[in-house]
């Protein structure tokens, strides 16, 4: 099964991601923020990562940037929920600088597993 890495400075969001990945039987690892999250990814060398956009120390942004830069093929979602400026419009930044998809939250559930799914390469029930 794929290994997934959740990038999340929330710790309900990030565990609500990590239990709603593995009850689909995804490894998981999981950071609280870029800097974290470069490790894990150097560490785990996931198939697919979940970041969040807005976290402290290191966001997002910056880190979908260099986790390309460290491997150009890896597949990126990135999910806000928003913060001073439209979601929309980090979520547009996120897709040009290499994000596969992008999500807003509150999750759907169904519409992310649909989405992993296709990441790593298995049918889409």
């Amino acid at each position: 099964m794929a290994q997934i890495l959740v990038i999340e400075d929330d710790i309900q969001g990030r565990e609500m991601l990590k239990q709603m990945l593995e009850m689909e039987g995804y490894a998981v690892a999981e950071a609280s923020d870029g800097n974290e999250g470069a490790a894990a990814f150097l560490e785990h060398s996931p198939e697919l990562v979940i970041t969040d956009i807005i976290m402290p120390n290191k966001g997002g942004l910056e880190t979908i940037i260099n986790l390309k830069r460290e491997n150009p093929r890896v597949k990126i979602f990135a999910i806000t929920g928003g913060g001073r400026v439209v979601k929309a419009d980090f979520l547009t930044i996120a897709e040009s600088i290499g994000a596969t998809k992008t999500f807003k939250k509150p999750l759907d559930r169904q519409e992310i597993i649909a989405a992993v799914r296709e990441a790593v390469g298995e049918p889409v029930q």
